[in-house]
């Protein structure tokens, strides 16, 4: 045991976070990794060292790289916060870190006086976490400080928790924010995260974390535990070596953290297209009438209304006691004691409230400064305000009976029926493709191992390829099929699910006389074996050098010989998007051949049916195949150049993220 890392007991009781010392140098060898931190590197910080993010990201961080680190008071940022930014500048800072408030508090509050002369060109990665982060103070920092030579791109929002020590998901370094622009009705009534058209409203702004740290991986799960598909809200669970073995001495809170191998991060998130966008937290939730609603997006709101200090609003659900509904109380902060001037603001509340939720707060309590509970990295603590209101019994205003039984009725019956429904559709769903692909299968494995005619095999697989996915409702794409040469070529394809072979079999023209590659392994086994011999497949050796090479020379004689084999390099997938690195062996093949290699991007397998899962799920996937790319020569180094040439095409065309890995190793 390294330390107890105490959560900040912003939705409940603080629990200490056992963390070893495995746990820390697993958690700040992958943060480095992602983030490329170099020896030329200098960290400035004002985060508390008893604040996971001062502590072990910019303290134990920089001690472990062998980092410059100047640290701050945190009374001396609060006391001036140009200072802070005052201190990049002196020490030519290349890395700084910060909860999402003090970018606003410095975006809203620093005069241009106190700015004159500042230069922040050399600020290469500003990490926001701790607290949800803002796409509108994104906007305003890099705006607001722009003219000062901050880069965009340096603006890094991230996301972590106690119990993986503290960074979990990060971005590329040097990309800049992504902000996903949703529509709100499908999202607060189903959880669905639909990209929104330009000029749609009503909107929700969801900022980008970015993917897994190396060697960490993390899924998002419905309420009955099952995997959901990419732009699906759900709870975040995580693992790796970064994540705690539990809370110190507090067994049942430990037996609630776990399910499986997986750690409940206590976090709403979804996931497009790899990458991670925090929605709430799960304790801070409101059902009411059927809708989910997020404290934070009112929060903001009610904290742009001039009279309410920014920063100091909580929003919260209170059950009533006597009926059981969830009503939705706005607590803000204010200075303004005229009576006139406070029933403005509570008008003005209540419109926002319109505005973002569709419906009026039941109660908004406007209360004097430093009211609304925080913790000390400054996020609101939801659960101990709503202590405090339902303890001071502040303005209650009952509705009338029958509302609140309408209430009641709705809040509890429709988000449980819709779950419920849910997810009986997913399992009725599972259950019928795998029977269609029994039923499709079996008659097509008996013409391919006992005819023994690969020809006849491919038109079969084709058409069975097609059939399933009309009878399972799953729409492929293909584009670019005109770009397959009809003379012999070598076909790379990224890898990321089993359904991967059935969508190149439903792409590739059966005419051609396609040879597919696949791991040596799958011979020993008797019925692939005896469907992939009646194939004609060719089997290769991963682990055994000698044999590997043996069998790749049977390949290139089929290529001689008129044949195209189909390869996916990166020899083994996982359920993590990210491409993974590509073996040389395709593209060895096409050197010494001469033949151009022919690269194919497999979007949307992954979440149809992902890895260590046996439930597929309804989706679409599109086979994108690239024009022909010609080795360069014949020998080692052709090759190397070849494969790098197709994998920068194939990331392009599939859309997968790189992984932060193979970003390292670059």
């Amino acid at each position: 045991l390294a330390l107890l890392q105490y959560t900040s007991g912003s939705t409940g009781s603080p629990k200490g976070v056992a963390l070893t010392h495995a746990n820390l140098l697993a958690n700040i060898r992958a943060m480095g990794t992602a983030m490329q931190i170099r020896g030329e590197d200098v960290f400035v910080s004002w985060l508390p060292l008893y604040h996971d993010m001062g502590l072990i990201g910019a303290w134990l961080g920089s001690l472990y790289f062998g980092l410059p680190l100047a640290l701050m008071s945190p009374l001396a940022f609060l006391a001036r916060p140009a200072r802070w930014l005052w201190a990049i500048h002196r020490h030519r800072a290349t890395l700084s870190a910060a909860p999402n408030f003090a970018y606003d508090l410095c975006a809203r509050k620093l005069q241009d006086a106190d700015l004159e002369g500042l230069d922040l060109s050399g600020w290469r990665i500003a990490f926001n976490g701790a607290e949800p982060v803002s796409a509108d103070t994104l906007d305003a920092f890099t705006s607001r400080f722009a003219p000062h030579g901050l880069r965009r791109e340096a603006m890094t929002p991230v996301y972590g928790l106690a119990e993986c020590a503290v960074g979990l998901a990060f971005p590329p370094p040097a990309r800049g924010p992504l902000v996903d622009v949703i529509q709100r009705e499908p999202f607060v009534r189903g959880g669905d995260a639909v990209p929104a058209s330009s000029g749609q409203s009503p909107v929700l702004k969801m900022v980008c974390c970015g993917r897994p740290l190396p060697e960490h991986e993390i899924r998002i799960v419905d309420s009955t535990g099952r995997e959901v598909g990419d732009r699906v809200e759900g709870r975040l669970e995580f693992k790796g070596p970064s994540a705690t073995t539990g809370y110190f001495r507090n067994p049942e809170q430990t037996r609630k953290l776990f399910n499986g191998d997986w750690l409940d991060s206590g976090d709403f998130a979804y996931i497009a297209l790899g990458e991670v966008y925090i929605t709430g937290r799960v304790k801070d939730l409101i059902i009411r009438g059927g809708r989910n609603i997020y404290p934070y997006d009112l929060e903001q709101a009610v904290g742009a209304i001039p009279g309410i200090r920014k920063g100091c609003v909580a929003v919260f659900g209170s059950t009533d006691a006597a009926s059981g509904t969830e009503r939705v109380v706005v607590l803000a902060e204010t200075t303004q004691t005229d009576e006139q001037a406070r029933e403005g603001l509570v008008r003005a509340i209540n419109g926002a409230a319109l505005d973002v939720l569709g419906m009026a707060a039941d109660d908004v309590v406007l209360a004097p400064p430093h009211t609304v509970l925080k913790t000390s990295s400054g996020k609101i603590r939801r659960a101990a305000s709503r202590e405090y209101y339902e303890r001071r019994g502040l303005h209650i205003r009952p509705a009338p009976v029958w509302l609140q039984f309408a209430h009641l009725a709705v809040s509890a019956v429709l988000p449980e029926l819709r779950r419920r429904l849910r997810g009986v559709a997913a399992l009725a769903y599972a259950a019928y493709a795998w029977t269609v692909l029994f039923l499709v299968a079996t008659p097509v494995w008996m013409i391919v191992a006992f005819a023994r005619r690969p020809g006849l095999a491919r038109f079969a697989c084709y058409y069975a390829a097609i059939l399933a996915s009309k009878l399972t409702a799953i729409h492929i794409s293909i584009t670019g099929r005109e770009r397959l040469p009809s003379a012999p070529h070598v076909l790379a394809a990224n890898h990321a699910s089993y359904v991967d072979t059935i969508l190149v079999a439903a792409a590739l023209p059966p005419e051609h006389r396609y040879v597919y590659v696949v791991k040596g392994e799958l011979a020993q086994r008797w019925i692939p074996r005896r469907f992939l011999e009646g194939l004609d497949a060719a089997f290769v050796e991963r682990f055994d050098a000698k044999h590997g090479v043996e069998d790749l020379a049977h390949v290139e004689e089929a290529v001689r010989s008129g044949a195209s084999p189909v390869f996916f390099p990166e020899g083994t997938f996982d359920r993590q998007p990210g491409l993974r690195e590509f073996r040389l062996g395709a593209f060895l093949l096409a050197a010494r051949t001469g033949v151009p290699v022919v690269p194919v991007g497999i979007r949307g397998a992954r979440s149809i049916l992902r890895d260590v899962s046996w439930f597929p799920r309804l989706g679409a996937a599109a086979v994108v195949i690239g024009a022909p790319i010609m080795p360069a020569g014949n020998d080692w180094a052709a090759a190397v150049q070849l494969r790098d040439r197709v994998r920068a095409e194939i990331l392009r065309l599939s859309g997968e993220p790189e992984r932060l890995a193979s970003i390292a190793k670059r």
